[in-house]
């Protein structure tokens, strides 16, 4: 599948089967992570890929509407070193993940981590140094169901020329 038709596909997944999603698979997902252009080009993130169940699960419980996260075959934490814009780069590097788990036709959905209460349980369950910032959790896996994207607005809605 190609960028433009991963981007159009991409949907919310929150259901997934049992089957495991091989390393190397994992491993490109983050590979693609970390090629997101960064202010200043610091590329300031970190990421912890997690695989183990009683560790999901531990993850899950600690969100407020993560909970899903338990099924996933991973979940890919996306940390960055405190900065400026830690956040803008963080979640540049969170969405090339999902635009590629689309393209290998895995199934993943966007958790927060910023600035929710259970950031810091998270970091710690994860080993995080200090000036470590959870920008998102990320699980991964193969879709229960035919994911289909929610319909977004229009370009007449949205698409402005010259001035707003």
């Amino acid at each position: 599948m190609d960028a433009i038709e991963a981007i159009k596909q991409r949907a919310s997944v929150r259901a997934y089967k049992p089957d495991p999603v091989p390393r190397e698979v994992l491993e490109e997902l983050v590979e693609c992570g970390s090629r997101a252009p960064s202010a200043l080009g610091r590329h300031p993130w970190h990421f912890v890929v997690v695989t183990e169940k009683p560790m999901l699960r531990q993850i899950a419980e600690s969100t407020d509407y993560g909970r899903f996260i338990a099924d996933a075959a991973a979940c890919i934490a996306v940390l960055c070193e405190e900065s400026t814009y830690y956040l803008e780069d963080g979640c540049a590097a969170v969405e090339n993940i999902l635009i590629a788990a689309a393209a290998r036709h895995l199934g993943a959905c966007w958790v927060a981590g910023d600035k929710k209460s259970y950031a810091q349980r998270v970091r710690d369950l994860l080993g995080a140094p200090a000036g470590q910032k959870l920008v998102a959790l990320l699980p991964v896996g193969h879709p229960a169901g035919a994911p289909k994207p929610k319909q977004k607005p229009g370009l007449e809605q949205v698409l402005h020329w010259e001035r707003y």
